[in-house]
């Protein structure tokens, strides 16, 4: 295939994606430019069909540190496994591409993206969404797409599209927006407490601009686009079943059994019912083909289950648990559950558990964070943490999944936007969810959680944050819209919507979206209802923390902080750091900026003030007119020379010891001697002069010292006649 090329303007620069020239072996491949940001996506499927009950959709991000002309700074100067930053780029566009992929199709299908090159300001995200819809639809992979992607930004009341880097550290919203032709699919953002109107004028801007990038790709798959390929799904069995199985289910007590509060006993409730079903009909599981018609028969009653409750939620406003569709389960919350945590809290929505814990660090405890954008130092961490007893199962437990950095990104997205700046809370802050029950909505819990345990540890955060997972049941014309939403919900609804905020605004937002007609109306219907929530949610976490405690936790270390001349660095450091380890083995650790600035952090406060006041005389300096109680240290035929604080010594002139006249010094001051001197003067080699405050005034003062040398720095002395 000859390589063909296809532009469009987006944002105001243009974007192409070429085809036909690189990759040519996969099913599906584009090289993709915008700006200097150039990548390669391929799509490639098997040919034989996965025994797997789920669609084997994986989607690898990978970074490359040559496109931006550096050598990754691993050990074997290789990239390795793909950072944060690379599963959040690829979980973009596996949430974009997911759902469109046809009902029962099961073979493995791998998209990757390769960054090229990156300019530092085209983000490659997006665009890596853009090349996997062009990649596919141009395949021969089953797929019923194309998507398009971009990025919103919101800069002095004005929304701005994929604005670049430099721009987002100036936009007050960080929304990323993807969709079909008709529809939006997908969108996730990070906010500074922007109105739920402003993030809805933003998603509608953005589905107008991504038109023309359907446009492209459409064109593209017309002209170039291969035929695609046939592919054997399930024998669907279990769909003639579903009347008479739905008829016996109702009849057999199937409503009581959705309506079981308690997660367990519903799930123990409806496999007993299942079973029962399933026996009266296969009275013999060993007989030839009842394997077969057992599993039909599961399949067939999972979709008479899921008919029942869209029913009940849609007809009778009746959900699994008892509620109705806007009520939020009820929350349980304890502060301070950790007697040695610097701050913790456990927050309890229904059977959803979290456990927040707040540590504090100093700049030594910063992330370093090495992808294309740089080498950046990350100074809040949030880690979310799903074991499996959380949801009564036993998996292996090892690193952290896709799911677990989604997460947690959302919820450290949501909490970072109300965070003090460092200069006035110059600690790294670090916050653990560790999900101790999960029926839903656990991220949203995470926030909750979080945000007390930052307030438990005296954080003094702008505002609270709160979050509430919202769902959508819809059948035609008829919808639902469901507040906090269960794990059952999550299954068997068309969107699951979190939202995270203050009272004032939103900080966070995740959307993804299952079927078409989801109109900007629902939308806006879905926020206002999440904001209910949000402020009731936000109400019960005021009972018990109604603002950050006004004192750090008593386990929490703390930071002294002073400025000093930046001249006078070096005398903290001392020759090699002897002098800054000598500090630091007072019991505290010391931090020095170009500034002047100095941090000094410890668990001990009498340590931390010791080394402060070491440091303050390390680097102290004397001014004209300051009076100090000073020790005589020497005298000369000619004065004596007091030292006023360490390292800093004056000389008081002969001349001015006393009114009346001294013949020798020691007639008047000996070494060791106790008095006190103000500063008359410093010369421009740092030399003082000293007086003596009750004599000011009484005798003549004596005549500076730059003039009894000439003037200049190192001047000659004047000559005797």
């Amino acid at each position: 295939m000859i390589a063909k090329t296809y532009t469009t303007m987006l944002g105001g620069r243009e974007l192409s994606i070429e085809t036909g020239k690189l990759a040519k072996l996969a099913s599906g491949s584009v090289t993709l430019r915008y700006g200097d940001t150039l990548l390669l996506v391929t799509a490639q499927a098997r040919e034989e069909r996965s025994t797997l009950d789920f669609l084997p959709l994986t989607v690898e991000f990978e970074e490359r540190h040559y496109a931006v002309g550096r050598i990754p700074g691993s050990f074997h100067r290789r990239e390795g496994r793909p950072g944060e930053h690379a599963i959040l780029s690829a979980r973009i566009t596996d949430r974009q591409i997911r759902p469109l992929f046809p009902k029962g199709y099961r073979q493995e299908t791998q998209v990757i993206i390769t960054v090229l090159s990156a300019d530092q300001q085209n983000a490659p995200d997006v665009l890596g969404a853009i090349g996997a819809s062009a990649a596919l639809s141009l395949s021969d992979i089953p797929w019923n797409g194309p998507t398009a992607c971009v990025r919103v930004g919101m800069i002095d009341g004005e929304y701005v599209i994929n604005p670049t880097s430099d721009q987002l550290t100036r936009s007050s919203l960080d929304l990323v927006v993807a969709g079909t032709r008709d529809a939006v699919n997908m969108v996730e953002a990070g906010a500074q407490g922007v109105s739920e109107e402003t993030l809805v004028g933003a998603i509608e801007f953005a589905h107008r601009e991504l038109q023309g990038v359907l446009d492209l790709i459409e064109t593209m798959r017309a002209e170039v686009g291969r035929e695609k390929f046939n592919f054997l799904a399930d024998s669907d069995l279990s769909t003639d079943l579903v009347p008479e199985l739905s008829e016996a289910a109702r009849a057999a007590g199937l409503r009581d059994a959705l309506l079981t509060t308690k997660k367990q006993e519903r799930s123990a409730n409806l496999k007993a019912l299942r079973e029962r079903l399933i026996a009266e009909r296969v009275p013999d599981p060993e007989a030839a083909g009842a394997a077969e018609q057992i599993e039909a028969l599961k399949a067939a009653f999972a979709k008479v289950e899921k008919q029942e409750l869209r029913r009940l939620i849609l007809q009778e406003d009746l959900r699994a648990d008892g509620r109705n569709s806007k009520t939020v389960r009820p929350i349980w919350i304890e502060a301070r559950p950790l007697p040695r945590a610097h701050g913790s809290a456990i927050f309890t929505r229904g059977e959803t558990q979290v456990l927040g814990v707040t540590t504090l660090g100093t700049e030594r405890d910063e992330l370093l964070v090495d992808n294309l954008t740089g080498e950046t130092n990350d100074r809040f961490l949030l880690h979310y943490n799903f074991p499996p007893y959380s949801t009564g199962e036993v998996k292996r437990v090892g690193g952290q999944s896709r799911r677990e950095v989604g997460h947690g990104n959302l919820a450290k997205r949501a909490i970072r936007a109300v965070l003090p700046a460092f200069d006035d809370f110059p600690y790294v802050i670090r916050v653990v969810g560790e999900v101790l029950e999960s029926n839903g909505s656990s991220s949203m819990a995470t926030v909750c959680a979080g945000t007390l345990s930052l307030m438990d540890a005296g954080v003094p955060i702008q505002a609270p944050v709160a979050g509430v997972a919202m769902g959508l049941v819809m059948e035609g014309e008829q919808y639902r819209i469901l507040t906090d939403i269960l794990g059952l919900e999550d299954a068997l609804g068309d969107m699951d919507f979190k939202v995270c905020g203050t009272a004032e605004g939103v900080t966070a937002l995740q959307m993804d979206i299952k079927v078409s007609g989801v109109t900007p109306a629902i939308m806006r219907e879905a926020l206002a209802q999440a904001r209910e929530a949000r402020l009731h949610i936000l109400g019960k976490m005021a009972e018990v923390l109604p603002a950050p405690r006004p004192e750090l936790s008593p386990t929490a270390p703390r930071i002294l902080t002073l400025k000093i001349n930046p001249e006078l660095i070096g005398k903290v450091i001392g020759p090699g750091g002897k002098q800054v380890r000598e500090l630091e083995a007072m019991g505290a650790q010391v931090t020095i900026e170009e500034d002047g600035n100095i941090r000094i952090f410890s668990a001990d406060g009498a340590a931390a003030e010791a080394v402060r006041q070491k440091i303050e005389g390390l680097t102290r300096e004397a001014k004209v007119g300051e009076e100090y109680e000073g020790t005589v240290v020497k005298t000369a035929p000619f004065g004596a020379f007091v030292n006023l604080f360490p390292g800093q010594d004056g000389m008081l002139h002969i001349s001015q010891m006393s009114e009346n006249r001294v013949n020798a010094v020691e007639d008047v001051l000996n070494v060791g001697d106790r008095l006190r001197v103000k500063i008359a003067n410093i010369d421009d080699r740092g030399k003082i002069d000293l007086i003596r405050p009750e004599l000011e005034g009484k005798i003549a003062p004596r005549e500076p010292r730059a003039a009894r040398t000439g003037g200049d720095r190192g001047g000659r002395p004047p000559r005797r006649e």
